[in-house]
């Protein structure tokens, strides 16, 4: 979960870089956030647009990025508490690019549109982000990941004949375990990326739902994460292990919220890392 621990971090690691706030939000939009992500080896053309999908609940507005030619796996994001913005539709290009069919989704759309606030900065939002993130629950995300990937399955550059992956960053992670365990005969593989209340003490708990699900799992923890929850790991381990389902499971030596390039706590080369452990896991299992 993206919560107030992290603000003295991210303070910490403006000032080592001499950077001002509005110096780093300049940096991450439109040009200057491309610049900040690596480019891709071999990069496919792709095609991308700004659009609605319909749920049951109304339409999301979503960012659907694919390779210009071919069918390829589909894969659906589910963003961090900052929902949809620049920086996820830029992550969802460049593993188009890399050749899969993205879509990446505005969790909030039954409240607003997105962009829903123009800063990483959790403190500083707490009172958008808190109520937005009080919207969504266990129902909502299983209703979604429905729609979602029912969308992703009627696009002509998706093949639909292969195994589908979700991903998702903070709030996200548990968003993929619904996603993967309500749709265990398409989502083949699924990666967790700092994810918050992935292991809880109530009967909803995600990591419950490990024995409804058919995915191979990446699950990149943070370390402050890790010792807030030490615990969480090992329950992890244990439930992949008794379901007989693949799951990397590494703790990074890096602060919650690492992997998004708009983040202040970035980490260019242990997101890179997890990135790659990622497409490597995608390449495997989405056969």
């Amino acid at each position: 979960m993206c919560d107030e621990r992290t603000t003295a971090d991210n303070e910490n690691y403006l000032r080592a870089n001499k950077l001002t706030r509005r110096e780093f939000g300049a940096m991450s939009t439109g040009a200057g956030l491309a610049m900040l992500l690596p480019q891709v080896s071999n990069a496919q053309a792709v095609t991308e647009s700004d659009l609605d999908v319909t749920t049951p609940d109304g339409t999301a507005d979503s960012y659907f990025v694919h390779p210009s030619s071919g069918t390829h796996p589909g894969v659906l994001i589910w963003p961090d508490a900052f929902g949809l913005r620049p920086a996820k539709r830029q992550m969802a290009k460049r593993l188009a690019q890399s050749g899969y069919s993205v879509l990446v989704v505005n969790p909030y759309y039954r409240s607003q549109r997105a962009p829903v606030v123009d800063t990483t900065n959790f403190a500083e939002v707490a009172g958008i982000i808190r109520p937005l993130m009080g919207t969504l629950n266990a129902e909502t995300q299983i209703a979604d990941a429905r729609a979602f990937v029912s969308f992703l399955d009627s696009q002509a550059s998706v093949d639909s004949n292969r195994k589908m992956g979700t991903m998702g960053y903070c709030m996200g992670g548990p968003f993929t375990m619904r996603t993967a365990a309500s749709l265990p005969n398409r989502i083949g593989a699924a990666a967790s990326f700092h994810g918050g209340g992935l292991v809880t003490d109530q009967p909803d708990s995600p990591h419950l739902l490990v024995p409804q699900m058919q995915a191979h799992y990446l699950f990149a923890i943070a370390e402050n994460d890790d010792e807030n929850q030490p615990e969480a790991k090992d329950v992890l381990r244990e439930a992949f292990s008794e379901a007989g389902l693949p799951a990397e499971i590494e703790v990074y030596e890096a602060l919650h919220g690492w992997c998004p390039p708009d983040a202040t706590v970035y980490d260019e080369a242990l997101a890179e890392r997890a990135w790659s452990r990622m497409l490597a896991l995608f390449e495997r299992a989405l056969a």
